[in-house]
């Protein structure tokens, strides 16, 4: 006789966490149940299951809107890089996602450098934007000007 369970992980051919799925009552009581893979699915561990789903979709909601105030400020940075450049403005090296992520510490942002999205490091003068992905469904242009360094310094 067929019995509903909740399942607590991930299991191929059955379903992902959260599902309330019907399975046969030996397979349940012999070895979802024992092993932790799934409880029944009685009233109030369906109660219990929604409350979860609401205080993650909260806490989501919640870290999601800090990244969106967190790229503002991303955005409204100013990062100018002055480097050395030889003959025909070519640059001697390249700005990589090291170097802007050092330039936005000094500017008081904290952000890892693989959070930059840097297909292939800069190799010329003048603007260049750059993606920033500050959340998995938050990604920033930040606008970085590579210009020539004085020759003085």
């Amino acid at each position: 006789m067929p019995v509903q369970v909740i399942l607590h992980e991930n299991l191929d051919n059955l379903g992902k966490v959260g599902d309330v799925v019907k399975v046969k009552d030996g397979y349940a009581r012999n070895f979802l149940i024992p092993n932790g893979l799934a409880a029944l699915a009685s009233k109030r561990n369906i109660a219990e299951l929604a409350h979860q789903t609401r205080a993650a979709e909260a806490k989501r909601g919640k870290i999601k809107a800090e990244a969106e105030k967190f790229a503002k400020a991303v955005e409204a940075a100013k990062i100018v890089l002055p480097r050395q450049v030889g003959e025909g403005d070519k640059l001697f090296g390249s700005v990589t996602s090291m170097d802007i992520e050092s330039a936005l510490r000094t500017l008081g942002i904290a952000i890892s450098k693989k959070q930059i999205v840097l297909p292939e490091p800069i190799k010329t003068l003048g603007m260049h934007e750059v993606p920033v992905k500050v959340h998995p469904e938050v990604t920033v242009t930040l606008r970085v000007n590579v210009t020539k360094a004085d020759a003085a310094t």
